[in-house]
């Protein structure tokens, strides 16, 4: 059936029904004429017995006297049945005694001159059947009678019933396939309207169209399901539209209200950190004046001055990398093609003044990615001084820069040193703003340099996260998009 899995539903309706009624006829037909053969054969056999016993007790007397003539002539009766091709009476000790050939001119050899150890039976011998039976006188054998009969006529009436059960199977497929042809169309034709009108739906996002029909029966029955499945998908499509409505118009009124709130605070921000930077610089002023003429300090109000002096040298650090943080958020990019290798050797040559011990760099080459360059500068300016910081205690710091995955339009660039690592259950702390992880006197900083770092980053539509342990260092990873590569 596979071979006309492709085929309409008309045909393979009509083909059911053309094989259903063709292979019925056909197992119908080969069981008569099997039984038809079998009769026919079974006749024929118990005719011949019938002439063999007839033929056997005329010749009775002639095998007891030795009379061969009047046993030939008593076989010669034969002729009177066509199908008789010869025949042949045979002594007790199996000697052929007399024969009849019905056709003496073909001179063909009917009969052994021997009949052989074979008792009484029938066996079939190419088209003929070679019937024996015995000759009895006083309930003994005094000879056997040999019968050859054509089966020509069998073969001929069973071709003639296998040429008229042809004519009544073709008969019989053709009047099939015209009832089926005209029953398939009531079939086929509600199945082809609902089809259509499926198709009509799937194109045209119409489900107020419903599909017709007679309501009868089954095809009646799938008709009423697709009508009422077309009628829920409308009311749940009018439903998810109008909640579609519903969130768009939320959306962009919560999207609205971020964009207030952010700038707001961004603004606020930016307010505060500016307004925050004179009264700063008054405090350090006024303690540096002190610090300079300070001969009526004792130690201990020296000692203050100068912790005030710290914390307002520490407060205008954390208010220009908070005016920075703020800056990163309000300020447009300027996207563009940027060698990160080129940028990565500039900010090295920059920090290696502030190296207060040799630094094994491992640079290698690193790809040319889509974004703005300034911001990616402050990314890998952060990094690298916070690794170079990190492993500031270290014995032989070690500070590795590379590609650590290149994925289809993204790739992944990692900065890895040697310092003194951090515990992973603080990770998530990393990047977010004043978080720290060791304190101000062990490393300076004022935690916002990664908060830049994944901010920019996102900016750029990509990923930042960090890998440590304690006393062996640690990774920091970030993903940006490849740069376009120009059009030929």
């Amino acid at each position: 059936m596979a071979l006309f899995g492709n085929a309409s539903v008309r045909l393979k309706l009509i083909l059911a029904s053309i094989l259903g009624s063709g292979t019925a006829l056909l197992i119908v037909g080969a069981v008569i004429t099997e039984f038809d053969l079998i009769a026919l054969h079974a006749r024929l056999l118990n005719r011949m017995t019938v002439q063999a016993d007839i033929v056997g007790a005329n010749c009775l007397s002639a095998l007891l006297f030795n009379d061969p003539k009047s046993a030939e002539d008593t076989l010669a009766a034969l002729k009177a049945d066509p199908r008789i091709l010869g025949a042949g009476l045979y002594t007790a000790d199996r000697k052929l005694f007399a024969t009849y050939l019905r056709d003496p001119a073909s001179g063909a050899r009917v009969m052994d001159e021997t009949l052989g150890d074979a008792g009484e039976g029938h066996r079939l011998v190419g088209d003929r059947l070679r019937l024996s039976r015995d000759v009895l006188f006083n309930g003994a054998a005094t000879g056997t009678v040999v019968i050859l009969c054509d089966l020509r006529e069998i073969s001929q009436s069973l071709t003639r019933d296998v040429v008229i059960f042809g004519s009544v199977l073709l008969l019989s497929l053709l009047v099939a396939l015209a009832i089926s042809s005209r029953l398939q169309r009531d079939i086929t034709q509600p199945i082809l309207h609902l089809a259509a009108t499926a198709r009509r739906v799937s194109q045209d996002k119409d489900y107020s169209v419903r599909a017709t029909g007679d309501r009868r029966g089954e095809i009646g029955a799938l008709v009423v399901a697709f009508n009422e499945m077309l009628e829920e998908i409308r009311q749940q499509e009018s439903a998810l539209r109008g909640a579609q409505d519903e969130l768009e118009r939320r959306v962009v009124e919560r999207t609205a209200q971020l964009q207030a709130a952010n700038s707001e605070l961004e603004a606020f921000s930016y307010s505060v950190s500016h307004d925050l930077r004179a009264p700063i610089r008054h405090i350090a002023g006024f303690a540096e004046i002190l610090e300079n003429d300070g001969n009526g300090l004792d130690e201990a109000g020296r000692r203050h001055l100068k912790k005030i002096s710290q914390a307002a040298s520490r407060m205008g650090e954390l208010i220009d990398d908070l005016l920075v943080f703020s800056r990163m958020g309000r300020s447009e990019m300027q996207a563009a093609a940027v060698n990160l290798t080129d940028l990565l050797k500039e900010v090295v040559r920059e920090a290696q003044p502030d190296v207060k011990h040799p630094i094994d760099w491992r640079i290698k080459p690193l790809p040319t990615v889509h974004g703005d360059p300034a911001m990616l500068r402050l990314v890998l300016s952060n990094l690298v001084s916070n690794a170079m910081k990190y492993t500031g205690k270290t014995e032989h710091p070690r500070i590795e820069v590379g590609v650590d995955r290149d994925e289809g339009r993204e790739v992944v660039i990692c900065v890895r040193d040697n310092g003194v690592g951090f515990d992973m259950t603080y990770a998530s702390k990393l990047f977010g703003v004043f978080q720290r992880l060791h304190r101000a006197d062990e490393f300076e900083g004022t935690g916002i340099g990664l908060a830049n770092v994944r901010r920019i980053i996102n900016r750029h539509g990509g990923r930042t996260w960090a890998e440590g342990e304690l006393g062996r260092g640690a990774a920091f990873y970030f993903s940006l998009p490849k740069a376009k590569e120009p059009t030929p």
